[in-house]
């Protein structure tokens, strides 16, 4: 989504990585080592893979997210394009993993697209973080937030529901316990790189963030100091080809 270039160096600073064991999940039944991240943003995910020992090949269409890959991973080939115009050759990849970013494809244009860069037995997988709302504050937080913010697949039920059957009948699904530290102020700028409150008016932006402060500073696990976000790593994987 293009608009996230427009915070791409608070994005790379705030937005999570995700969780090693789901990254390894997510490319464990791929044939071979060859990985492409599609969507790549600024690399959170391109280094989740590369430390689950993949060879990682990263595409992204926003020019100001994929420099700051580039500046990140300089020896991971990069390159812009998008999942429905994906700039590799024919079977070229054993998988395709998408970080917070699979439900922002044209599956109809991207799916044979995605179909063509994977080996025979290639594998496509997406990745989610998502607020775990089962605990108390993070409930609350979600609540005072609103739609905008904590949206349709960020939250663990509601990531269930949205995602049940976006690759496949027979899609294979994961959850995996992930947290990221934060005092209020970081998790402040974190939400504020998601793509709800980049797209409101500043008047209604800026009342939003108003309200999670005081929410923030009125929880007894996030009025001081650092505190880890629980989180969940949520993925799906099927066979592509």
């Amino acid at each position: 989504m293009e608009v996230f270039g427009t915070v791409a160096a608070a994005y790379a600073r705030h937005r999570p990585d995700y969780a090693d064991a789901a990254a390894r999940w997510a490319i464990e039944t791929a044939p071979g080592s060859r990985v492409l991240d599609l969507g790549a943003g600024t690399g959170k995910l391109t280094a989740t893979l590369l430390a689950a020992g993949a060879e990682v090949t990263a595409v992204e269409p926003d020019p100001a997210m994929l420099a700051r890959l580039r500046a990140a991973f300089p020896r991971v080939p990069a390159a812009g394009g998008s999942a429905e115009s994906i700039p590799l050759p024919d079977a070229s990849v054993d998988a395709v993993v998408a970080g917070n970013a699979l439900h922002w494809f044209d599956m109809a244009v991207a799916g044979p697209e995605i179909a063509r860069v994977l080996t025979p037995g290639g594998v496509l997988a997406g990745l989610w973080n998502v607020l775990d709302d089962r605990v108390g504050w993070v409930a609350g937080l979600a609540r005072v937030a609103g739609d905008a913010v904590v949206g349709p697949r960020d939250t663990p039920a509601a990531w269930r529901a949205a995602t049940a059957g976006l690759l496949s009948a027979s899609q294979q699904r994961a959850e995996f316990a992930h947290g990221q530290v934060r005092t209020a102020d970081s998790l402040v700028a974190t939400l504020a790189t998601r793509a709800g409150l980049l797209v409101m008016a500043s008047p209604q932006r800026e009342a939003t963030l108003r309200r999670i402060r005081e929410f923030l500073a009125g929880q007894p696990e996030t009025a001081d100091g650092e505190f880890v976000l629980p989180m969940l790593t949520c993925g799906l994987r099927a066979r592509w080809r």
